[in-house]
């Protein structure tokens, strides 16, 4: 192979033997062996992060079933390109033969409706074996009649044991960086810069290799750091990344754990994420997960929200961390939250329900002498600004929709509750 072809097309492996991870699949209990060995191919959707493999184990596949091999690229191909090519498909594997034709598509995803609606008549019929690759989740982004007739596998990013086995293969194995005298000393940073993508841990540690001078080359961690200047993280703000992040990051500060919560706000603003994306979102937290357990925690959201809108990046990343571990470590309680839904629920199974006459609002003198406002009890009027009466519907009074939670502040109001309405509602 050409010495210009990148390190990882060059140790890219060429059959199953030689193959790197995705063990649940094409280990030896794996969920596509089977199907490889014995020339079954479903079509199918490979999904995983960059760099897992995904184009490598369908180039694979054909070769290990004997298959014509077609590929298309969703990039640059448009509907005739997907039309020429089942057509080649059709006469090349007929329509009685289990050796039909794989079509491979990269990065799937990016079709359109339409195109991928040319893909239909082509899997349905047996046409084509169809295999895409995608980075994105297929439930959102590939068409509902398309994805139910492909089986969706699932490629993780390479663990530390397949990426280290990489590097030494680099190592021993390329015509080009076996005559050199390499020695692997530490791989941390290596490892830690790839993150599990075995295309861009084989080419970073090859621009590594080319940029020492010395005719003994040593890698460690301080000369990966020296000479690989930055680390792009990987962050699609408008994909997949973006929603499991942000989950995380929610999800991180309800847990109380504030370390992990800075740690996924890191990511997202090492991603480029907008900065009132998050702040918006720590602000409906702050209300959703927190609420009376510590009110505070509002106003500490709502002065980041303005704070952020204002100053931007790079200092907002203070103002943020700030109040994502001050809301992690705050009591929680979703209380309001389950109230208002609970409210809601309530709503639509009763309707319109008449507003009790007593609290009616009564502005002219016809609806004073309906009864509108009549026998109401001003409450600042009575002892501790408090006098029993009715204020739900007739037909679902004494309904408890809100219930305070277990921590101190919430626990007050339960006993305030609790003092002023006696077991009316229970508390």
């Amino acid at each position: 192979m050409n010495a210009n072809a990148p390190l990882a097309e060059r140790l890219r492996p060429k059959t199953l033997a030689d193959f790197v991870s995705q063990s649940h699949l094409v280990g030896p209990n794996g969920a596509l062996i089977q199907h490889i060995k014995q020339g079954l191919i479903p079509s199918m959707v490979f999904w995983g992060p960059p760099g897992t493999g995904k184009t490598t184990l369908a180039h694979i596949i054909a070769n290990e079933s004997g298959r014509p091999f077609y590929t298309l690229s969703a990039i640059n191909s448009g509907v005739k390109d997907i039309r020429d090519v089942i057509e080649k498909a059709k006469q090349s594997g007929g329509l009685f033969t289990t050796k039909n034709p794989i079509l491979f598509i990269d990065e799937i995803h990016r079709f359109s409706k339409s195109q991928q609606d040319s893909l239909l008549q082509a899997v349905e019929k047996g046409w084509i074996t169809l295999i895409g690759a995608t980075t994105e989740n297929p439930s959102f982004e590939v068409i509902p009649a398309l994805l139910s007739r492909c089986q969706v596998y699932i490629l993780n990013p390479f663990d530390k044991t397949n990426l280290e086995l990489l590097l030494k293969r680099a190592v021993e194995q390329d015509e080009y960086l076996s005559e050199k005298q390499i020695k692997l000393k530490e791989t941390s940073a290596l490892l830690r810069l790839s993150g599990g993508d075995a295309r861009k841990l084989l080419n970073s540690f090859e621009l590594i290799v080319n940029a020492f001078t010395t005719e003994t080359i040593e890698i460690t961690d301080k000369a990966v750091l020296e000479k690989v200047q930055n680390n792009t993280v990987r962050y699609d703000k408008t994909g997949e990344q973006h929603y499991d992040i942000i989950s995380a990051f929610i999800k991180s500060i309800r847990g109380s754990d504030p370390n992990a919560a800075v740690y996924w706000l890191a990511r997202m603003i090492e991603g480029g994420e907008d900065v009132k994306f998050i702040a918006r979102r720590l602000l409906i937290l702050a209300s959703e997960d927190i609420g009376n357990a510590n009110p505070t925690a509002l106003v500490i959201a709502n002065s980041t929200f303005q704070a952020v809108s204002i100053i931007g990046y790079p200092e907002s990343r203070i103002i943020l961390s700030q109040c994502a571990t001050y809301l992690a470590c705050s009591p929680k309680s979703n209380a309001a939250y389950q109230a208002i839904g609970k409210a809601q629920q309530l709503v639509k199974e009763t309707g319109d329900l008449s507003v009790p006459l007593e609290i009616r609002n009564a502005p002219t003198q016809l609806m004073k002498e309906l009864g509108y406002g009549d026998h109401y009890k001003y409450a600042h009027n009575y002892e501790d600004n408090f006098a029993e009466q009715e204020f739900l519907p007739e037909s679902i009074k004494n309904t408890r929709l809100y219930d305070p939670g277990s921590n101190a502040r919430e626990k007050g109001q339960r006993d305030f509750l609790k003092s002023r309405w006696k077991d009316k509602y229970g508390y």
